[in-house]
């Protein structure tokens, strides 16, 4: 009987074990197909905005509402920050509660109405934006879509659209684990249509504090800007999301390191880049054991004549 119940023990613990080894490896089969489709969905979603900033209506049988040289840029960003939902556009930026120095990138474009009904002109969030009602309030009633990480009421970090309705400012969740959202733009310095060097928000900002600006007012001098601004420059975007997994799925070393620029632009850039390298050691602990993917992608700006290269 004693060998008898030693025997059943050793194949009910080797049962076990088979078991909790092929949940572990649904388990991951499970988070890696979730990561890949949450990266796959996030870039595709934010490609699609870049590629519609600056856009202007050439399609109707009248000339379009064009962006004047002084109106704002079409790209914007910022490094290291995060947004409230409701507020208009950037305003209220704050770097309190950012998830891993994340940063936003800002859009512009026209929309689009016909007879009028708006047209297929789509922000982030899927909404039609319409045209702007009048040249006067062009530069007002551009679309907007303003992507940034927040955490939502569990804790978990999300990739949000912020977008303008009808009748409010709103930030819907595009993807759920986006732990660091990076931006660089790449600034075409010589005028000749092709990007020369990559710079955060916070470097492009600083060319611009070294404008000498003309105008006897404070508006005056701010239109100047908008003329001058090195934002204008920018011909290309990269950006790189850090995606986990939905629960614990690894019982490795936790010792692994995510550089989403990669290692050189880390080691050179990373004491002022927040979050372009993410330590899993740093991270809160109930996270740690997720499994983790940098998803990276560069857009060419398609819309430069429509206020980008002015």
């Amino acid at each position: 009987m004693m060998i008898a119940i030693t025997l059943g023990l050793f194949v009910l613990l080797t049962a076990m074990g088979l078991l909790l080894s092929a949940k572990m490896g649904y388990v991951m089969q499970d988070q890696n197909a979730y990561i890949h489709e949450t990266g796959r969905y996030a870039t595709e979603v934010v490609s699609r905005s870049v590629r519609q900033a600056g856009y202007e209506n050439w399609n109707s049988g009248t000339i379009p509402l064009q962006t004047a040289d002084n109106f704002s840029a079409n790209v914007m960003g910022m490094d290291a920050m995060t947004l409230k939902k409701t507020s208009a556009g950037l305003d209220g930026a704050t770097a309190t509660d950012v998830v891993n120095g994340s940063d936003v990138l800002a859009l512009r474009f026209y929309g689009e109405s016909t007879d009028g009904e708006v047209g297929a002109i789509l922000n982030c969030a899927g909404l039609s934006v319409a045209a702007p009602a009048s040249v006067q309030t062009a530069e007002q009633e551009r679309g907007w879509s303003i992507f940034f990480v927040a955490k939502d009421s569990a804790g978990e970090p999300e990739l949000r659209c912020k977008y303008q309705s009808k009748t409010s400012w709103n930030a819907d969740a595009i993807a759920r684990g986006v732990e660091s959202f990076q931006v660089l733009y790449g600034i075409d310095a010589d005028g000749d249509g092709q990007p020369d060097q990559f710079l955060n928000a916070d470097d492009i900002d600083e060319l611009d504090n070294h404008l000498l600006l003309a105008g006897e007012n404070a508006i005056v001098r701010a239109r100047d800007k908008n003329r001058k601004t090195a934002w204008k420059k920018v011909r290309t975007i990269k950006f790189s999301l850090l995606v986990r997994g939905s629960q614990n799925a690894r019982d490795d070393t936790l010792a692994n390191e995510y550089n989403l620029f990669g290692n050189d632009y880390s080691n050179a850039h990373g004491y002022k880049d927040k979050g372009v390298r993410v330590r899993e050691d740093v991270l809160p602990e109930a996270s740690r054991n997720r499994i983790r993917k940098i998803f990276t992608h560069t857009i060419q700006l398609r819309n430069d004549a429509a206020g980008n290269g002015a």
